[in-house]
């Protein structure tokens, strides 16, 4: 899990690509698994949005974050702290899994 907490949205394929997980502003958001930071964007309202590649051509999304601590091409462990829990009422993680372009449900990837 990329941050401990109850799942506020679930994933629905088409309307939430994630899961949206509660947690407080400034919680330290850790990466799922090993990889490469593929991408560091920006969505329609300028919140951060990164995006981590896997072996078995696997991507990890994590948005609705904030004080982003790697930079694209950087190397990550499971576990290491990425980035942390944006402001907001609630405070929550938005995390999807994506093979190639298609996003899958996450939740047997965090079980």
């Amino acid at each position: 899990m990329p941050v401990s907490g109850a799942i506020l949205r679930p994933y629905v394929k088409g309307k939430n690509d994630g899961v949206d997980i509660s947690a407080s502003a400034g919680t330290p958001v850790k990466a799922a698994d090993a990889g490469t930071v593929a991408a560091i964007t920006k969505d329609t309202e300028q919140v951060p949005i990164l995006v981590l590649r896997h072996s078995g051509g696997l991507l990890t999304v994590y948005a609705n974050i904030d004080g982003i601590a790697v930079k694209k091409g950087d190397s990550v462990k499971r576990g290491q702290a990425i980035a942390k829990v944006r402001k907001g009422d609630p405070g929550f993680v938005h995390f999807e899994v994506r093979k190639g372009y298609d996003s899958v449900d996450p939740m047997p990837y965090l079980e």
